[in-house]
């Protein structure tokens, strides 16, 4: 028999609170991620309680939504970098604390336009949070099978967060009133802003060490994002071929251009663009962003689906979300144990297969009939093809990224969604409008109905393409998992 000595006691015993710490860390960042993510997707139950209660004007209530998704959506890549300059810890406490005040000004708006200032800043205190807290776990958890689970815990609690939160947020509006679905962020932030100060310990891009800002870079891909998201969510309503739409995203692209040209000349780049020869890192994005405009594109649709073709009520509607998020934190799981055995490039590829089937299974559903078991079918499938599609996206885009670097990847991949999911979400809205134009007023509610049958079921189609696009995008960019020169490499240069 072999005894330890009084040193292998204390390594193990140092190895045993590293790993609980480290786990203690996960926990409060989940928590954080779980928090926005839940309050992103609450609101669009209260919607039509907010619009009695704050009188907006026919159309404006939109802003309650669009404002969040602007703001979060066009400073994302800019906070991931601040994360990096500035300090991850800090600017995740500020964001948190941040979040919590304005999530007050949120539960206590007056009037409709104080609600929208208080949502636009809800969306710069989350673009703040989330990519820090995605590059504290990645500087926490070592590349490979640790980061991996972490990152397949990051991701299921966002699959929860996002369907749990239309539950949450309609049992909180009918028992409370909307104001509390923004309350209950407050005990919540604050609970996350006091165990942030014993958890978490400062950390910033080592090479970052004279702090300088690209304000030239900030400022123009900013005003680029914003552009970008703003066109993608007005085309339901100006067109997708409309001189808005077309105007909006050609002055975006001319900023895109300009922005790479700065970051060119500059010595101090917001964006290094060395970080993009990591064709893993790009391959990973264009997979998060098919998977988002599949994902999302499809939730919405079939939100509307479910409950104008359906009938279905919201607490129906949630319950049955709720049985594809379970299978989709199964395939979280299988996601990110497969991604080190077989590749990250065979698990995304399988996943997107998955969404698509997932969504053409859908197309299949008849009108006027009973047909649960297709859909349940449709939505097992798609979830678990979410997962897996999600998980390997991530991981493939923040593999071999150098640690000061760790806040810029993470707020690409954030931004990389939050283009993903807009721009599937407007292209199916407007695709399942189009078939309904052609109906007239007086016409028959079953017509009406079975207009709107068609033009839902052919969305679904055109999600099950998306996902064909990140299959290819997976295939072409995504090889066997190897270290990126990014890892060693000064992507400055």
């Amino acid at each position: 028999m072999r005894f330890r000595s009084k040193k292998d006691v204390k390594k193990t015993d140092k190895d045993v609170i590293d790993k609980r710490h480290r786990t203690y860390i996960l926990a409060l960042l989940c928590t954080a991620f779980f928090m926005v993510v839940t309050d992103s997707t609450t609101v669009f139950t209260a919607i039509p309680s907010i619009e009695s209660s704050l009188g907006f004007a026919a159309g404006d209530v939109q802003w309650v939504i669009t404002a969040y998704t602007l703001t979060f959506g066009c400073l994302l890549l800019l906070g991931g970098r601040a994360a990096d300059i500035l300090g991850r810890r800090r600017l995740f406490m500020f964001g948190v604390g941040l979040f919590v005040l304005s999530s007050l000004f949120c539960g206590f708006a007056w009037t409709d336009k104080v609600l929208i200032v208080a949502r636009m800043i809800q969306g710069i205190s989350g673009a703040m949070m989330i990519p820090a807290a995605l590059s504290i776990l990645m500087i926490t958890f070592k590349e490979g099978t640790e980061r991996n689970k972490a990152l397949g815990v990051w991701g299921a609690l966002g699959g929860i967060g996002a369907t749990s939160g239309l539950l949450i947020g309609g049992l909180i509006t009918e028992w409370f009133g909307w104001e509390w679905i923004f309350f209950i962020n407050v005990p919540v932030g604050l609970a996350v802003f006091a165990l942030s100060f014993l958890l978490l310990h400062e950390s910033r891009g080592v090479r970052e060490t004279r702090r300088t800002f690209d304000v030239a870079g900030a400022i123009t891909i900013t005003i680029a994002l914003f552009l970008l998201v703003y066109a993608i969510s007005e085309t339901p309503m100006a067109g997708l071929l409309g001189m808005q739409t077309i105007g909006l995203l050609l002055i975006s692209g001319a900023l895109v251009l300009l922005f790479i040209y700065i970051e060119s000349r500059s010595q101090a780049p917001l964006v290094p663009l060395g970080i993009f020869r990591s064709k893993t890192l790009v391959g990973g994005n264009f997979v998060c962003i098919a998977a988002f405009m599949s994902v999302d594109g499809m939730l919405f649709t079939f939100t509307m689906y479910a409950q104008r073709i359906l009938g279905y009520s919201a607490v129906q509607f949630a319950l049955t979300m709720m049985i594809m998020t379970v299978i989709s934190i199964v395939g979280v799981s299988v996601g990110q144990r497969f991604v080190s055995r077989i590749g990250v490039q065979k698990v995304a590829a399988f996943g997107m297969v998955m969404l698509g089937i997932g969504c053409m299974t859908l197309t299949m559903v008849p009108f006027e009939s009973s047909s649960f078991m297709i859909i349940l079918l449709g939505l097992l499938m798609f979830g678990f093809g979410m997962g897996a599609a999600f998980v390997a996206s991530q991981i493939a885009a923040l593999t071999g990224v150098a640690e000061q670097d760790s806040g810029l990847a993470s707020g690409i991949v954030e931004t990389s969604g939050s283009i993903g999911s807009p721009l599937g979400v407007s292209l199916l809205a407007a695709i399942a409008i189009s078939h309904t134009g052609y109906i007239p007023d007086d016409a028959d509610q079953q017509v009406q109905l079975l207009a709107l049958h068609e033009g839902y079921q052919f969305a679904f189609g055109v999600a099950a393409g998306f996902a064909l696009l990140g299959l290819l995008a997976s295939l072409i960019f995504l090889g066997q998992p190897r270290k990126e020169k990014t890892e060693n490499t000064d992507v400055s240069s």
